[in-house]
């Protein structure tokens, strides 16, 4: 069912934004950007989060972490994964085809800054074989998200590995 909302989801909204199915698993964001032909920061992951008793959408580059202390500087709190089925329940979307689009209910969603390191990006589309190609600012547009700079820089952390 989830993959048939997210459809519903662009028939509505975004009509020329086709969802392509892989034939292979894009579950992960290596998988995802071997799929789909990108870089792994281009893979736009959605990391569904609980800060006390809010839950949020937290859309990010492949590659970004979550910093723990600039997450807390922007919504107050501690960033807590959200269990298998709570996401499922919450989403109608399975791990690893999560994304903010054909959500049954609407739930606060967050665009982060490492994002914008691309024109486009490739967030999942409902199913562990599903995506869609679509641009930065036009994603967050059509979920209503707002900007936040919640993760760590990819080149901070690589530098700090070395």
């Amino acid at each position: 069912m989830s993959l048939q909302s997210v459809r519903a989801f662009f028939a509505e909204r975004a009509p020329e934004i086709e969802v392509v199915e892989t034939p292979t698993s894009s579950a992960t964001v290596a998988l995802a950007a071997e799929a789909h032909g990108v870089e792994t920061g281009q893979i736009a992951k959605t990391i569904s989060l609980r800060v006390g008793d809010k839950v949020l959408l937290v859309v990010a580059g492949g590659n970004a972490r979550i910093d723990n202390r600039k997450f807390r500087e922007v919504f107050g709190g501690k960033a807590r994964m959200l269990e298998a089925d709570q996401v499922l329940e919450l989403t109608s979307h399975p791990i690893g085809g999560v994304c903010p689009f054909g959500l049954p209910s609407p739930l606060p969603v967050y665009c982060d800054v490492s994002l914008r390191a691309y024109a486009e990006v490739v967030p999942a589309a409902g199913a562990t074989n599903a995506a869609v190609r679509i641009g930065v600012e036009h994603l967050a547009k059509l979920v209503g998200a707002e900007w936040c700079d919640v993760c760590q820089d990819a080149s901070a952390r690589a530098e700090a590995a070395e």
